[in-house]
């Protein structure tokens, strides 16, 4: 599908434009239950936790922009990934990334395993490091690329063709790149999945988790999962993501533009060691991740030099907000070591390089300048 094709999908994709009234935005069915005409005679609606017409716009919406054929809606991105990893059982493996997002390793280092559904961590840059750890036991790769917050990139191409030699499910977290820049299905992966919450939302103002798949059977797998746990999307947050999305492309083009430029400005300051951004030519995945996606993304991770105290940092902005989360229209600073990765044992978080100066920034999509200068102001004061 071609950028543009895209930017006309985020408006007019999926069940969005209400078929008994023609509304072009799509209602709000804020209804828990639905009158049936007889006993076992409705008009495809019992109750909203299995099916609701809100919910189904953006599922279609979703599955859509993916490329795929079926969408599922959650509560959150985590009652997503949850519900995912629900799909395996005691005994089963899971693979993944060595620098995955914090709550995804929390949820299986102390939920999951509890039910003996186990993980090990893997450098998936190491093809044949990967290849030699799927044993019987190993079920999924769980991936992201670029990975949070390292932005380490692998090539899904490559991964995907393992997987299937060895009969393994694919699981890509697409969240930072969403559907407008990188479309893992396209490639071979068999689920994409969102937080919702960050770029497709757009705006700071929604919790929610989005799953795609092209496979029926799976997809009827994952929907009896969905319907049984239960942490499906409100109406009204149906809503609210569908509008999100409407504006994705624009967003994302301002969110990749101030990135790179900040990127740039980064690795030019003498008080900044490293900068981890897939966009920069000369990054270690740029080649690889530029043959998958069709853009940097809005977001970077920094490591300040050890001459710098990353707390005065945090203390001395003024536009960049400290706070969780990412992908909205405002910028917001991250720390992972205490914040999105202090789930993560300190020993593992040292091993892939998530040391205290490494600092992570969603960048938003106010005025670059603005931006580069209030980062100058924060980096100086750092300075001890």
């Amino acid at each position: 599908m071609t950028q543009n094709s895209l930017d006309t999908l985020l408006i007019h994709g999926g069940l969005t434009t209400d078929s008994k009234t023609g509304a072009v935005n799509t209602p709000i069915y804020q209804t828990s239950t639905y009158a049936q005409t007889a006993l076992g005679k409705n008009l495809g609606y019992e109750y909203s936790r299995t099916k609701n017409p809100t919910r189904d716009g953006i599922e279609s919406l979703i599955a859509e922009l993916e490329g795929g054929k079926f969408g599922f809606a959650f509560a959150s991105g985590m009652a997503a990934i949850g519900t995912i990893l629900s799909l395996f059982k005691s005994g089963d493996k899971i693979l993944i990334s060595s620098n995955v997002y914090g709550g995804t390793f929390r949820i299986l280092d102390k939920v999951f395993c509890n039910f003996n559904i186990i993980y090990e961590i893997v450098d998936m840059r190491d093809y044949a490091l990967l290849e030699s750890v799927i044993t019987p036991e190993v079920k999924a790769l769980f991936i992201e690329t670029p990975a949070n917050p390292l932005m380490s990139v692998v090539s899904l191409q490559k991964l995907v063709q393992i997987a299937k030699a060895k009969n393994l499910l694919t699981i890509v977290d697409n969240t930072f790149m969403t559907p407008y820049l990188q479309r893992p299905l396209e490639f071979g992966v068999d689920i994409v999945l969102h937080s919702a919450t960050k770029y497709l939302g757009g705006h700071s103002d929604v919790v929610a988790g989005l799953a795609v798949v092209r496979d029926e059977s799976l997809a009827q797998k994952i929907g009896f999962l969905q319907n049984s746990i239960g942490g499906v999307l409100a109406p009204f947050d149906s809503f609210l993501l569908i509008r999100g999305i409407k504006t994705l492309g624009l967003r994302m083009q301002r969110h990749c533009e101030n990135a790179l430029q900040i990127a740039e400005f980064l690795r030019a300051h003498n008080g900044v060691k490293k900068v981890y951004y897939p966009g920069l030519k000369d990054d270690e995945g740029y080649s690889i991740h530029n043959e998958q996606a069709r853009g940097g993304g809005g977001m970077i991770s920094f490591e300040l030099q050890e001459t710098y105290d990353y707390k005065k940092f945090f203390e001395s902005t003024k536009f960049i907000v400290l706070a969780e989360s990412l992908g909205g229209v405002e910028s917001l600073l991250c720390h992972p070591a205490s914040m999105t990765h202090a789930s993560i044992p300190a020993e593992i978080r040292a091993k892939v390089g998530i040391t205290d100066n490494l600092i992570r920034i969603s960048v938003g999509i106010e005025y670059v300048n603005d931006l580069i200068d209030d980062l100058t102001h924060a980096i100086e004061q750092a300075k001890r």
